[in-house]
């Protein structure tokens, strides 16, 4: 999946706070398109998981932030933005793929 983000100025050529807004309306609609993949991912990792303490997976945790803060780095994103919402997105998906690895393993009577 391909996501396009267009209709939007350059942030170096706003000279609006509109143009602002507009580019990171279209940024935030983007963003949750990706984060709605993610989820898929999650939906994933909870059917293909045998085990419920496979879930929460700590030093896959560290891997992943430390991946991030290196493409922040790479991408001039400020890590103090990068760390703790990652931290946080990755704390919100583990809540959610021990919902779905909880409701895909209950059996109703």
């Amino acid at each position: 999946m391909t996501v396009i983000v267009d209709d939007r100025p350059a942030p170096e050529n706003c000279a609006t706070m509109a143009e602002v807004r507009q580019g990171v309306d279209a940024l935030d609609r983007a963003l949750v398109t990706l984060l709605a993949e993610r989820q898929r991912y999650m939906d994933a990792a909870a059917r293909i998981k045998k085990d419920r303490t496979a879930v929460r997976d700590e030093p896959r945790i560290e891997d992943v932030v430390a991946k991030v803060k290196a493409e922040a780095r790479q991408q001039g994103l400020s890590e103090q933005i990068a760390e703790p919402v990652w931290r946080l997105l990755i704390d919100r998906c583990i809540a959610y793929e021990f919902e779905v690895w909880d409701r895909l393993r209950t059996t109703t009577a």
